[in-house]
């Protein structure tokens, strides 16, 4: 039973193989026009989402640019967007409606995505159903990912006619080894994967057996902000995140109890919301320091917020590219952050445009901010030449190296799309795991019924 239940796998398969290739045939040319950007939740709040708005506004001016956010569960997006770009959100949670297949599949764990995927968790089955047939019903144009999960997702399934880009908004070091593997194996067949950090470009290099097409690094540009650089004349700190444990607000707290009994006036001001808000109000407050630390919630005017303080302070464990960094470089503040490894390192000269201390030591960066505090003259030099810093990662900058990656990717694409097919793209084992996936999880072109939960996606093994 075993072996006739394989041999009609494979015959499932080769005839999608061959369904695959009359339909690569038929398929429109290769163009930019059309750019679609994979988001896990377009409604939600975080630095990605941020960058991805502003990535979009930008492109808008001469493309017709789509956000696909995967899930909704906020009526209305957190941050400002281009009405020129338009939304789809592909599991819309704040209406569940009566679809009895969406909700028993709602309650089964993903499939597509790697357990070892930071957002796994928002993952389910009818998230693999509704994504896989979205990707697979685009013939040509540019489909964006813009994390592990979605990148994986978008080079195992995007049809060959469709231009690949994957984002990496968070260090290849981070990531669960799974995930590594899987990154080893899959991302060679992207047209292109962008860094945000030359670390990041260094480690994908050195680790990726076969590189995507194009690896190059693009940083994030500068988002639109509201008012004027920073007088720095507020006795204020300020920090800026998703209250989680990787962005290291109970370190801050805890070293501000030393900045805080040598300058009682000076307050610290944390915007964001997360799981953490509850333990750091807590700590907060066992602390004695109610007078000292703020916790006002998120906000959404990021400028303001910068505007009416003096320092930015960046606690993190570790960071990929944070936005933080150059929204408060762009309002002139002295910054004085752990020296992560990738995005603070490469983004803060040390005594320069911002102060860089060790990771993890809370001594020292309460000495730190002490230090700025106290040294009125090294405070406005600071932000000054963060001020100058920022200019070079103006929107229209980095905008430009985003035009010329796409012009490249298209002109490659087209000079090479008639050799292309999906047998001969890559080897043959990653064509025939792409067609059992897509023929598991139903394509949206192909006949799809109720089952769905055979999907065999296993992205444990490379």
């Amino acid at each position: 039973m075993r072996a006739l239940a394989r041999k009609g796998r494979s015959a499932v398969v080769r005839l999608y193989q061959g369904y695959e290739r009359r339909r690569s045939r038929k398929a429109p040319p290769p163009t930019t026009r059309q750019i679609r950007i994979l988001l896990l939740h377009a409604n939600g709040m975080g630095g990605t989402i941020r960058t991805v708005f502003n990535l979009a506004s930008y492109l808008a001016k001469d493309h017709d640019v789509e956000i696909v956010s995967i899930i909704k569960e906020a009526e209305h997006p957190f941050f400002p967007i281009d009405p020129r770009v338009k939304f789809r959100h592909l599991d819309d949670r704040l209406k569940p409606g009566l679809n009895p297949l969406r909700a028993m599949l709602s309650k089964l764990p993903s499939r597509l995505i790697p357990k070892g995927e930071p957002a796994y968790h928002r993952f389910n089955l009818w998230t693999d159903l509704v994504l896989t047939r979205y990707i697979r019903s685009l013939d040509t144009g540019v489909l964006m990912g813009t994390r592990p999960g979605l990148n994986l997702a978008m080079a195992q399934l995007a049809r060959p006619g469709v231009i690949t880009i994957g984002q990496e908004h968070v260090a290849l070091r981070s990531q669960a080894e799974p995930v590594q593997e899987l990154v080893k194996w899959r991302y060679r067949r992207l047209d292109a994967l962008v860094t945000l950090t030359k670390a990041d470009l260094r480690d994908y290099r050195e680790t990726l057996p076969k590189q995507p097409r194009k690896l190059v690094r693009i940083p994030n540009a500068v988002p639109p902000m509201t008012g004027e650089p920073a007088k720095l004349d507020a006795k204020v700190a300020v920090a800026l995140g998703r209250m989680t444990r990787i962005k290291g607000f109970h370190r801050l707290i805890t070293a501000w109890q030393t900045v805080a009994a040598a300058h009682p006036d000076w307050k610290l001001r944390i915007y964001g919301a997360g799981p953490q808000e509850e333990s750091l109000a807590q700590q907060v407050e066992e602390l004695g320091l109610q007078g000292s630390v703020e916790l006002p919630g998120p906000t959404s005017d990021v400028g303001a917020a910068l505007e009416q303080a003096s320092i930015y302070v960046l606690s993190s464990r570790h960071e990929g590219f944070p936005m933080t960094i150059l929204e408060a470089m762009a309002k002139g503040l002295a910054i004085v952050s752990f020296n992560s490894p990738h995005g603070p390192k490469e983004m803060i000269t040390h005594e320069g445009d911002g102060l860089l201390v060790k990771p993890r030591t809370n001594a020292n960066l309460a000495s730190s901010i002490i230090r700025v505090i106290e040294d009125e003259k090294l405070r406005r030099d600071l932000g000054a030449r963060a001020l100058e810093t920022a200019r070079g990662y103006d929107p229209d900058v980095i905008g430009q190296k985003w035009d010329k990656l796409l012009a490249g990717l298209l002109a490659r694409r087209s000079g090479t799309r008639a050799r292309r097919s999906p047998a001969s793209t890559n080897a043959a084992q990653d064509s025939r795991r792409d067609a059992e996936t897509a023929v598991a999880a139903g394509d949206e072109t192909g006949p799809v019924h109720a089952r769905p939960a055979p999907v065999e996606v296993r992205p444990q093994s490379p």
